[in-house]
């Protein structure tokens, strides 16, 4: 089986190989193609790939271009994870965001509809290319923001596109581990959008064992999303969120906790990397992984992470699980991000939405679920309404799309900061000048 990955020069690329190599089961990938503009970077991962593979018997056969059509070639399945800007880009998000006094982290607020404006275009035309040139295969999208990419590409690839994210499955994991339970054992109620949703039930033995956790403060607050959010809020809700909601829920907090983006993700990133790829050896990126997941999502705790908050979804472990699942017809239930159809009522039928769904060899179905309410259904419309701007004005190249992508956000509370927004980014990055 020959599975591509788009942004294969990507500095997470190495936890795919590794998840590859400790799949021994019948029918695996047999050649792993590394596609990217960046010839450099793929060079680097390349031998990073190598350390990993020496002494592993049937390991896949890696390699390298930068040529999209070579890279698509025969091609089972496709791991679409590209940053448009590089992270040079992401730090730009936060700083432009940041200096209007307003959030710019990649996925959430401005920085968010920043990114999607410009990785959009580019996703839609590799979405173009595969429907020509690899109709057979199915793509997994790791792109952030996954949710607004991932139905852009929908709108040329229709189901066998799917959008994936490890933090929800993180998320049921530690709470899962929190009860005492095997989470392969707990049927858990998420829904929403990406990094947008919320855990309303956890169904054990025919129980929805969730009050019990919530009634039961120093076991909310003993993992990472009781610590975010405090187990007073948490009670209020009635439910578990995301941890992005904290950027919601505490944007005020958020917002200082960011400070002026000197010191932002997106720069700490940015340094990282540059070390790495200057350097590229395993021990090198092992280190740097580390580093990078026990810093993760710093500026919003107090503290370190608790080792075993370190242990999220594994991105890679759920993409291999629905690779799986659809070519060996291993039959699972994942958190995917799927057109909605009529999952969740009260959100856009074409809209892609983040729930439980049933995957075999005909891809993935969603399963109904707790439908959202209250704010969290309006909470869901409005960012949803945003996504699809940003996706219109990719589309169409409108200003007032774009223009209405910042100024509609909840994370943005003036038209005029967004004009400044929208004029900022554009300024900033060259892959927006098509809204000029």
């Amino acid at each position: 089986m020959r599975l591509t990955i788009l942004g294969g020069g990507g500095f997470r690329v190495p936890l795919v190989h590794a998840a590859l190599l400790a799949d021994r089961g019948e029918g695996g990938v047999t050649e792993l193609v590394l596609h990217d503009v960046d010839a450099d970077r793929l060079a680097a991962i390349g031998k990073v790939l190598a350390q990993q593979a020496e002494g592993v018997p049937g390991a896949p056969r890696v390699t390298a271009t930068t040529d999209l059509a070579t890279a698509l070639s025969e091609v089972d399945f496709v791991f679409s994870a590209i940053r448009v800007g590089g992270m040079r880009g992401r730090q730009l998000d936060e700083r432009v965001a940041l200096a209007e006094g307003v959030l710019g982290q990649e996925t959430v607020g401005a920085g968010g509809v920043a990114y999607g404006l410009r990785t959009v275009p580019v996703a839609v035309e590799i979405a173009r290319r595969v429907a020509e040139l690899a109709p057979r295969a199915w793509v997994i999208n790791f792109t952030n923001p996954a949710g607004m990419v991932t139905e852009a590409m929908a709108a040329y690839l229709g189901p066998k596109v799917i959008g994936i994210c490890d933090s929800p499955v993180g998320l049921c994991r530690r709470v899962a581990r929190a009860l005492g339970l095997d989470p392969a054992a707990v049927w858990f109620d998420y829904a929403g959008i990406n990094h947008l949703g919320w855990l309303s039930a956890a169904w054990y033995q025919g129980e929805d064992v969730l009050p019990r956790l919530l009634a039961d403060r120093d076991v909310v607050e003993s993992f990472e999303e009781g610590k975010l959010f405090g187990a007073e809020w948490l009670r209020a809700l009635g439910a578990i969120p995301n941890e992005y909601l904290h950027y919601y829920y505490f944007a005020r907090e958020a917002l200082a906790g960011a400070g002026d983006g000197s010191a932002s993700r997106g720069s700490f990133l940015l340094d990282q990397q540059r070390d790495f790829y200057a350097d590229p050896a395993l021990p090198v990126w092992e280190r740097a992984r580390l580093e990078r997941e026990a810093t993760y999502m710093a500026e919003t705790r107090q503290g370190e992470r608790d080792s075993c908050d370190l242990d999220g979804g594994g991105y890679e472990k759920v993409a291999l699980a629905l690779m799986r699942a659809i070519a060996r017809d291993e039959r699972t239930s994942l958190i995917l991000n799927v057109r909605n159809e009529n999952t969740l009522p009260g959100l856009p039928a074409d809209a892609v939405v983040e729930v439980p769904c049933l995957v075999d060899t005909n891809g993935a179905r969603p399963v109904g679920v707790a439908p959202l309410t209250g704010h969290a259904l309006g909470l869901a419309n409005e960012l949803k309404t945003v996504e699809q701007a940003a996706i219109e004005a990719a589309a169409t190249g409108s200003r007032a799309a774009a223009l209405r992508a910042f100024a509609l956000h909840p994370l943005v509370d003036s038209v005029a900061v967004a004009r400044r927004l929208l004029d900022g980014y554009i300024d900033a990055h060259p892959e927006l000048s098509y809204l000029r």
